[in-house]
């Protein structure tokens, strides 16, 4: 079922399509009849609908285009029906008025053309091998970009320079007289000609930036000078960067020179605000240049078909650190067995790669605990307030077509409906970002959770925060944008963000993280506490509604795990057909937690227990599946994840020793008996750099 608002969107999308098929039909009539009104009035009309449509429906174009229809292709045609309309009009002579303004307009094609082709030059002199941000990379001659209306935007370009010559033809065609379409076409000629001078410029010295070899002696360069250790590789999506995103904090704690290793050059931007350098490198022969650094480790929290290409280098050793652990056949997927080691919270984890037996041995697995989750808060007893906050997290469907796997289709709105109809409830509804984009049914669900939760709200009422509360938020909304988000021109280009995004300010990831913090308070308080939620952007984060939540309800997902951390209540729906024993049995994680059929049975006891914690009798089951998920408190997650890329570095730094006396001809046995003599317990110890 498709969404609300796709069919009407579509039904104008062919309108808007059928209306220019109708302005071109009118301009050839209007120009053979010739009847001089419609020809103007349908010239005019077919430029201004091009002209709106490359700016509203852009996508809408480019269909056309891959039928050939192109911009260039329909503002030919209409130029071309406009001089057969003048043709067949009383009072211009063919071969003195307007054989010039043919001879015009075939150069004015020709500007344009030319400008286009130093538009290609353009973009190709600005394209790098490489992209870098938290860097600063000022010795590569980097410039402003040049107008995108120039460089980028050729059919816009085409269209926009066209009307001064529209209207002179259509002032020639109401007159008579050829010297108004003269005035345009120089006019057009004008425009396209010093537009194109204008953009040759930045194929000169002054702004042309330095060539490839020695933008790639550069990046040697600066990565012998910075001298990295440990870092993050990651390749992806555009909706897949909260899984690079949520160890940004993690990687910048760690002990040596952190990097941030990416591959495509849009994920660039979608890395939040973080101190750390990054480093996109899109072609694998300069990839391996990384192998010649003293990148030491490097941690992976998602598969990707790219992440082969980094894994021959044999220099690095790699980690997978995954981005959230689960019950879920997706958290064991047998490409871990192509790292060095694989890192997961605690022993679940580890027996859940065991049992799944898939190639992982047990010694190659590290429980490291899970360091983002120190900003969740533990339990504290009953609500506090007269409302109790429920917060319904579900995740997505998945590839693999489990109806177990979300429970949005089939139960979503059964809980939505009962937790709304109990009056001292608060809902956070925060479905998974990429919920519809498998099922169109658990797309269809969420909407209409979404309308549930929006008329339980009009039927509620209260005492709202004041004027100052929203006035509060607008202010910390304001100083955490201008501390995380880069104002670019909208011409600006790849070169241009790099030099605007170069050496962070010295103590700026504290501010950051200050802003957040106070952002996050503004809020929450800007709300009152009857009103019920949809949470669908990145920020308020999951770790931040789980702090306001007195109980969770969710699906087998990481959630789970990352909630326990607080051992509040919670509760899981059971979608998957299974019965409660056996999907206790199958999913460990929902060993400690209420479980809910697909009509919300148990939402009402599960409640009361959440009130009135004398009732709760899986308190301390909480407590030991937190640890079985999650590890032990002591020593705490961050201590043993640095020290765990403590550990994986002296391997490669032992690798690397090993590597260069059998180089040098040293016999294996006194390499190895070098290497333990440097080490105080039989392992090598962590390089100095980290």
């Amino acid at each position: 079922m498709p969404s609300p608002g796709i069919a009407p969107r579509r039904a104008m999308q062919l309108v808007a399509l059928l209306a220019m098929m109708v302005a071109f039909i009118a301009q050839l009539l209007g120009a053979l009849l010739p009847v001089i009104p419609l020809f103007i009035a349908a010239s005019v009309v077919n430029l201004a609908l091009d002209l709106i449509l490359q700016h509203k429906q852009p996508g809408l174009l480019a269909v056309l285009g891959r039928i050939r229809f192109d911009v260039t292709v329909r503002q030919l045609l209409r130029d071309m029906l406009i001089l057969v309309g003048l043709l067949h009009i009383d009072g211009i002579n063919p071969l003195v008025e307007q054989a010039p303004l043919t001879i015009a307009l075939l150069v004015f094609y020709g500007t344009h053309f030319v400008c286009q082709a130093i538009a290609v030059l353009v973009r190709r002199s600005r394209a790098l091998p490489f992209v870098t941000r938290n860097i600063d990379a000022s010795a590569l001659g980097l410039s402003d970009a040049p107008p995108r209306l120039l460089s980028r935007q050729t059919g816009r370009r085409l269209l926009r320079f066209s009307v001064p010559t529209t209207i002179g033809m259509m002032v020639t065609a109401l007159t008579t007289d050829a010297f108004w379409g003269g005035i345009g076409l120089t006019v057009s000629l004008v425009l396209s000609l010093g537009g194109g001078l204008y953009l040759s410029t930045w194929l000169l010295p002054k702004k042309r930036v330095i060539n490839e070899a020695r933008a790639l002696e550069w990046l040697d360069n600066w990565l012998a000078a910075y001298r990295p250790t440990v870092g993050m590789y990651f390749s992806g999506g555009a909706s897949s960067a909260y899984q690079a995103n949520m160890w940004l904090s993690t990687l910048a704690d760690l002990d040596g020179n952190p990097i941030i290793v990416l591959r495509e050059r849009f994920m660039v931007q979608k890395i939040e605000a973080t101190d750390i350098p990054i480093v996109c490198i899109p072609k694998v022969a300069n990839l391996m240049r990384l192998e010649h650094t003293t990148l030491q480790l490097l941690l992976h929290p998602a598969n990707s078909g790219k992440t082969s290409q980094i894994l021959r280098i044999p220099s690095i050793k790699h980690a997978f650190t995954n981005h959230g652990e689960s019950d879920k056949l997706s958290s064991c997927n047998p490409y871990a067995k192509a790292y060095d080691e694989v890192w997961v919270a605690g022993p679940a984890a580890r027996d859940r790669y065991q049992l799944a037996d898939i190639g992982v041995e047990d010694k190659d697995v590290v429980e490291v605990g899970r360091p983002q989750l120190a900003p969740i808060r533990p339990y504290e007893g009953a609500p506090a307030g007269r409302m109790t906050t429920v917060l319904y997290a579900p995740t997505w469907e998945g590839w693999d077509g489990n109806p177990g796997n979300t429970s949005v289709i089939l139960a979503g709105e059964n809980i939505v409906r009962e937790l709304l109809a109990d009056p001292s409830v608060r809902l956070l509804y925060k479905p998974h970002p990429m919920t519809g984009s498998v099922d169109p049914r658990a797309g269809a669900a969420n909407s209409r959770i979404r309308a549930m939760i929006a008329e339980a709200n009009t039927k509620r009422d209260g005492a709202r925060p004041g004027p100052e509360a929203a006035a509060e938020l607008v202010r910390r909304r304001d100083a955490l944008t201008a501390l995380t988000t880069s104002a670019f021109r909208p011409s600006s280009d790849e070169l241009e963000r790099m030099r605007l995004q170069g050496t962070p300010p010295q103590g700026r990831a504290a501010a950051v993280a200050d802003a957040a913090s106070a952002w996050e308070e503004a809020y929450w308080a800007s709300f009152p506490e009857w009103e019920h939620l949809v949470i669908t952007t990145a920020r308020p984060g999951i770790f931040g509604c789980f702090n306001q939540a007195d109980v969770l309800i969710t699906d087998v997902s990481s959630v789970v795990s990352d909630y326990l951390s607080s051992e509040k209540p919670y509760a899981v729906a059971n979608t998957s057909g299974m019965t409660e024993d056996d999907f206790r049995s199958q999913f460990p994680t929902v060993r400690a937690a209420t479980i809910l059929t697909p009509a919300a049975e148990g939402v009402a006891d599960l409640l009361d227990t959440v009130r009135n914690p004398e009732k709760d009798t899986l308190a301390g089951e909480r407590a030991a599946l937190k640890e079985h998920l999650l590890g032990p408190s002591d020593p705490p997650s961050p201590v043993r994840f640095n020290q765990a890329a403590l550990d994986l570095c002296a391997k490669a730094e032992a690798r690397r020793v090993r590597m260069e006396h059998r180089l040098a001809g040293i016999p294996a046995q006194r390499s190895l008996e070098e290497a333990e003599a440097a080490e105080p317990n039989g392992a090598p110890d962590a390089p100095a750099a980290v």
